[in-house]
């Protein structure tokens, strides 16, 4: 059942654990993270970058997949359809095409532009029932050639995007985007609680959800964090599951080359990373 993720959010903020944003990049993706939220009773959100839906064919298309996949598998289960890091006009032309929800990133402009164009969209999507995330310091990593260094956000900041009136907020406390490289330094728990203080009951979302320790997660969770973003993780499950199968020579099996038979183990190993966010995180059983 596609629909805004306000309420899944605000639930999960009370319930003290988060929903999961698993980034869609093909049908595979959609339809293994989709089973696997109706399999677990979880609510799950379905992240789509702005380069992915290209990649897709377009927003257009990757709207009426989802839609149409929700509805033939049968899933009863809450599903978001989010635009992730989106720009000005990405957010428009994913509200005209009636995505559930979006991400305005605005964090590497400065404080008054993301300001002015949070408010706007903020508008926008809440005409249309759609939900709304905005961001207030840059994610570290590269996102669709994003590079983002980690910084942690302005509590102060912080506020004043939340007041604008958005539905969930994403603030940087020194995570990254991508696989974490050995000398990082972890999250700053003392930056996200500044925020927590600071923007009340309004619920936050931690980028770059791949390779945070479990201890970590649960902290955040503890402490606002209600949405976690995962696609590094399935990237490199998928990849994995794939090159064995290519490497143990099954492709030359038969009719193993048929790219339903090549895909599946990769499709297999998305639902199993899948699950097991889904548990780590709290949201299984919550639908």
């Amino acid at each position: 059942m596609l629909v805004n993720a306000t309420k899944m959010l605000k639930d999960a903020l009370k319930g003290h654990y988060a929903v999961p944003q698993i980034n869609i990049n093909n049908l595979e993706w959609t339809k293994a993270a989709l089973l696997t939220a109706e399999e677990e009773k979880s609510p799950i959100i379905l992240g789509v970058s702005e380069g992915a839906g290209k990649y897709m064919g377009g927003f257009k298309t990757v709207r009426e997949m989802v839609f149409s996949l929700d509805e033939s598998l049968n899933i009863k289960v809450p599903v978001a359809l989010h635009l992730d890091h989106g720009t000005f006009e990405g957010c428009k032309k994913c509200v005209e095409v009636g995505f559930t929800s979006i991400m305005y990133d605005g964090s590497h402009s400065d404080i008054t532009e993301n300001i002015e164009n949070t408010k706007l969209l903020t508008e926008l999507a809440h005409s249309k029932n759609m939900s709304i995330e905005a961001e207030v310091g840059a994610i570290g990593g590269e996102e669709d050639g994003v590079i983002g260094k980690g910084e942690c956000a302005d509590p102060n900041e912080c506020k004043m995007i939340a007041d604008l009136g958005i539905d969930f907020l994403a603030a940087g406390i020194g995570n990254i985007h991508g696989v974490y490289p050995p000398n990082w330094q972890g999250l700053s728990f003392d930056t996200l609680e500044e925020i927590k203080n600071k923007v009340g009951d309004m619920p936050l979302v931690l980028h770059g959800g791949t390779g945070i320790s479990k201890d970590m997660i649960k902290k955040a969770i503890d402490l606002g964090v209600a949405k976690i973003n995962v696609n590094t993780e399935c990237q490199i499950a998928f990849a994995k599951a794939t090159r064995k199968y290519i490497e143990d020579k099954k492709d030359l099996e038969g009719k193993g080359f048929d790219p339903r038979k090549l895909l599946l183990p990769g499709f297999e190993a998305i639902k199993s990373t899948v699950k097991e966010k889904m548990e780590l995180f709290g949201s299984n059983g919550k639908a």
